[in-house]
């Protein structure tokens, strides 16, 4: 029960032509494989619940979803938060602007936003 980001993602040119293809530098559960070229995203579920009803199975899922994006300078997290944003925002909505920084270790940029989806089963 993951949200599919990275299938809708990975569908996007405009997304791929930024984080690749082979591989695709989006990691689920927020786990980057170490040494991973940048730009590339990690996400994670940090909430959601099927769509409950009285007398029937739920035929949707909800998801609330942290993507985080690294990259070499701020233009390059930006550029790429701003694909996802527009990949994802036709099925989901962006519901909230989280922080911008650089990491202490890697030295690397780091958008993160969230986004909520409605995945129907």
């Amino acid at each position: 029960m993951l949200a599919p980001i990275f299938e809708i993602c990975s569908a996007s040119t405009a997304v791929t032509d930024l984080i690749g293809t082979n591989p695709v530098r989006l990691f689920p559960f927020g786990e980057d494989p170490q040494g991973v070229q940048a730009p590339y995203v990690v996400w994670q579920n940090i909430g959601g619940s099927p769509e409950n009803y009285l007398g029937t199975l739920p035929d949707a899922d909800g998801y609330s979803v942290q993507i985080d994006v690294y990259g070499i300078d701020a233009a390059d997290a930006l550029n790429v938060a701003m694909a996802i944003r527009d990949t994802v925002e036709p099925v989901g909505y962006v519901t909230g602007w989280g922080n911008t920084n650089r990491d202490f270790e890697t030295g690397l940029y780091r958008y993160n936003f969230t986004v909520d989806l409605l995945v129907n089963r």
